[in-house]
């Protein structure tokens, strides 16, 4: 199992038992019968949407419930930093702050159960954190409703949607990049276009305590504020709403993915 988890193969073991299903414990006396290999499918677009969160500072944390050697490998094979050192969530401490400490150290977790994943969102944030998780089952439930940003896939549970701030209609990890830019868009805008405002501001306040100490007429009439708004507001706000903004503060500094198929397969 261990050799072929290696490869980023999906291992399942087939058992025979007599006792019955609703027994307490029914995999008493269970006898292995066969191993089922399923292989991970991987989207083209995984590892270059990967690559881009890192360009970006954005630290990925692959978070399943598979066998933690096969996430391994799967993250492996898409370029993820930290993926040559996969963590099995049975040995996490339930100390909080150990917790933290090995979140911050590791990048890949197998076998994590959904309130491990809700302690590891708390971990990254009690570092200062800003935690963005992915997830489409409803495992992910927990953890994307304690995330700053939940994004469910469109193709995935009910439950997990409504919890969710962002839904991927497309069930695409890579149309995140793209939802980044249009955040980051919006807040620059916001800010230039309020600069502007206060510019705007300061410079009439400044001129009417001009009038007032040298008592001279004020120099503008009513009928001139539509030019002037338009002039010195209107038209520069329209052109700075259209302006690119490829950086900014608002990056989350740690991301979640939870789910073989976030975003591996």
């Amino acid at each position: 199992m261990d050799e072929l988890g290696a490869q980023g193969l999906r291992v399942l073991l087939l058992g025979r038992t007599d006792t019955p299903l609703d027994a307490p414990d029914p995999a008493v006396g269970l006898k292995p019968v066969a191993l089922l290999v399923l292989r991970q499918r991987l989207r083209p677009d995984a590892g270059r949407t990967l690559r881009y969160f890192e360009q970006q500072g954005v630290a990925a944390k692959v978070i399943s419930g598979d066998n933690a050697v096969s996430v391994g490998a799967v993250a492996g094979s898409l370029g993820l930093p930290g993926a040559d050192d996969p963590v099995d969530a049975r040995t996490l401490p339930k100390d909080h702050a150990e917790l933290a400490e090995v979140a911050e150290r590791h990048s890949v977790y197998g076998r994590v159960t959904p309130q491990q994943k809700r302690d590891l969102v708390q971990s990254l944030q009690s570092r200062g954190h800003h935690v963005a998780m992915t997830g489409d089952g409803v495992n992910d439930v927990l953890a994307l409703k304690d995330a700053d940003i939940g994004v469910a896939m469109g193709a995935g549970s009910e439950a997990t949607r409504a919890v969710a701030q962002i839904v991927l209609l497309d069930n695409s990890f890579a149309t995140l990049p793209l939802v980044v830019a249009e955040g980051r868009r919006v807040i620059g805008n916001i800010e230039r276009v309020a600069n502007l405002f206060l510019v705007k501001t300061v410079y009439s306040v400044l001129l009417a305590l001009l009038v007032i100490v040298t008592r001279v007429p004020y120099p503008f009439l009513p009928r001139h504020s539509t030019v002037l708004s338009g002039l010195t507001i209107g038209i520069p706000s329209f052109f700075l709403a259209l302006a690119p903004t490829t950086t900014g503060r608002t990056a989350v500094s740690s991301a979640g993915c939870c789910g073989s198929r976030c975003p591996p397969g």
